[in-house]
C-alpha cells in the first residue's frame, strides 16, 4: 500500500510539474514585494508624457509593467501574427514590451524601424516585424541605439529606478521601484514556468547585464 501511494504522489507530482510547463497551471504569483530599503532615494521622474494620459513616461512604464505581470501570464515561446501575444501567455521580452506599450511606445514598430534603418548592427538577413522586437538580442542593439544609457554597477544604487529596463545576455527586464536592505532594486521579470513571483529580489544574483536603459529625461 505504501509503495502504490508512493507512486501515486510521485505521478501526482509529475502531472502538476508538466501541467506547470505547459503552462496549464500558473505558480507564479503577481503579488509584490515588501520595500526593504530604509534609505532614502527619490523616484525619478520623466519630463516626458508620450501618450500624454498625464502620468510621465518613468511611472508609466513601471506601472504598466506591474499591471502586465499581475495578469499573471503563463510562460511559453512561440511566434504570433501581430508581435503581441494574445492568449495569456508571454516571455520576458513582454514584460518591456507591455510596459512600454503602457506608456505609449509602441516596441514593435519601434524595433521594425530601428532595424531596417540599421541592419548590419543587427546581424538580420531580414526584418520580421512580429518576432524581432521580442528577442533580446535586438533589444540589446535597439535601446543602445535610441534610449538613454546608464550604469550596470549595482553598487550606484542611486542610479537605478523604478522603470528602468535592464538586459542581460538573453534575458531583460524592468527595474522595480522597491529595494532590498542594500538598496539594490528588485526585478519585474519572466523568466520561465517554475518562476514563483515576477518581482523578485535577484538583480545581483545576474553575473552579465550588459545594459541598463532609461527611456527618456
Amino acid at each position: 500500500m505504501i509503495i502504490i501511494l508512493d507512486i501515486a504522489a510521485l505521478l501526482l507530482a509529475g502531472f502538476v510539474a508538466f501541467a506547470v510547463m505547459r503552462g496549464w497551471v500558473g505558480i507564479t504569483t503577481g503579488s509584490r514585494m515588501n520595500n526593504r530599503y530604509r534609505g532614502e532615494i527619490p523616484q525619478v521622474t520623466s519630463s516626458v508624457d508620450k501618450d500624454n494620459d498625464g502620468i510621465d513616461d518613468q511611472t508609466d512604464i513601471l506601472q504598466s509593467a506591474l499591471a502586465y505581470v499581475a495578469t499573471k501570464p503563463a510562460y511559453k515561446s512561440q511566434y504570433y501574427d501581430g508581435g503581441y501575444p494574445d492568449d495569456g501567455y508571454g516571455v520576458c521580452t513582454d514584460v518591456v514590451a507591455q510596459g512600454l506599450l503602457g506608456a505609449g511606445y509602441d516596441l514593435r514598430e519601434l524595433v521594425d524601424a530601428d532595424i531596417r534603418a540599421n541592419m548590419d548592427q543587427y546581424g538580420l538577413d531580414r526584418a520580421d516585424s512580429n518576432i524581432d522586437f521580442r528577442r533580446v538580442r535586438n533589444l540589446k542593439v535597439f535601446f543602445a541605439n535610441t534610449a538613454i544609457s546608464l550604469t550596470t554597477d549595482l553598487s550606484q544604487i542611486e542610479e537605478w529606478q523604478g522603470g528602468d529596463i535592464v538586459v542581460f545576455n538573453k534575458h531583460v527586464g524592468i527595474v522595480s521601484d522597491r529595494r532590498n536592505t542594500k538598496g539594490i532594486p528588485y526585478l519585474i521579470h519572466h523568466y520561465g514556468p517554475m518562476q514563483t513571483r515576477y518581482e523578485q529580489d535577484c538583480l545581483e544574483n545576474y553575473s552579465d547585464i550588459v545594459g541598463h536603459f532609461r527611456i527618456s529625461e
